[in-house]
């Protein structure tokens, strides 16, 4: 893992990040580790953004997976979308730290290009019952190598939890539910890995803090604001974000 000081300035900003990605998440129910990744990595080595986002993520998704009460029956209906995600992860784990390491920036700042247009565009896929399995378990696979080498899961699990139409509250434990797990896969990567540093304890429990408070004001803010347009604005913030991640990373690497 690359060794960081991180000094005082570097630790502000770490809780400016996640304060803003706890309020979006307290909002829109969702995008913490999303804008987290994105905002990190303007600073920080893949690595290390993602070893910090993990503990913050993990905190904020397992209150939602439990929340609701239809955990039991989401996990019948989605387990080949879950166990899939699983073995991206853990199947990827060497995108971390193998040579196309220095690609996964650019490839964040893609999915997040690609998760802001889609979702801008209010593109919509509807899928029937019988095909859920198997789409679920390719879904799975991709977004579990998407977050092994990115950090981010969005894609394309997101949008299949989008197409297999269920209902508000159900879909919000549903997301809590794949979050959680993919973000244990990923310990497990980090972990087995030995990029889990004692060094990161005080930025992680900072961003806990952090995004525990930043949704606390989210949540005040979606009683008092339209949350379509907030959710407009958040969309091409992360639209614009990712292009800049993505065209900086590739200058970087002088690739064009």
């Amino acid at each position: 893992m690359t060794n960081l000081e991180f000094t005082p300035a570097l630790l502000a900003f770490v809780f400016v990040v996640f304060l803003v990605a706890g309020l979006v998440k307290g909002v829109t129910g969702l995008g913490l580790p999303t804008v987290a990744m994105g905002l990190l990595a303007t600073r920080l080595p893949p690595l290390n953004a993602i070893a910090i986002m993990i503990v913050p993520a993990i905190a904020t998704n397992i209150w939602q997976t439990f929340a609701g009460p239809y955990l039991r029956a989401l996990v019948r209906r989605l387990w080949p979308l879950l166990l899939s995600t699983v073995l991206g992860v853990v199947g990827g784990s060497g995108l971390l730290v193998g040579p196309y390491a220095p690609y996964g920036t650019v490839a964040l700042g893609i999915l997040l290009v690609i998760y802001g247009l889609i979702s801008l565009l209010h593109v919509r896929f509807h899928l029937s019952r019988k095909d859920e399995g198997w789409t679920g378990a390719i879904c799975g696979l991709l977004s579990g190598l998407s977050a092994a080498m990115t950090g981010v899961q969005i894609i394309p699990a997101v949008v299949y939890l989008q197409a297999i139409e269920m209902e508000r509250d159900e879909f919000v434990q549903a997301l809590g539910l794949f979050f959680t797990t993919a973000t244990l896969a990923q310990i497990f990567n980090l972990t087995n890995a030995g990029l889990m540093s004692s060094a990161l304890l005080l930025p992680a429990l900072i961003g806990l803090g952090a995004s525990l408070a930043g949704m606390h004001l989210g949540q005040i803010l979606r009683e008092r604001m339209e949350p379509d347009t907030f959710r407009r604005w958040f969309l091409i913030s992360i639209l614009l974000l990712g292009a800049y991640i993505a065209v900086d990373k590739i200058i970087r690497l002088h690739l064009i």
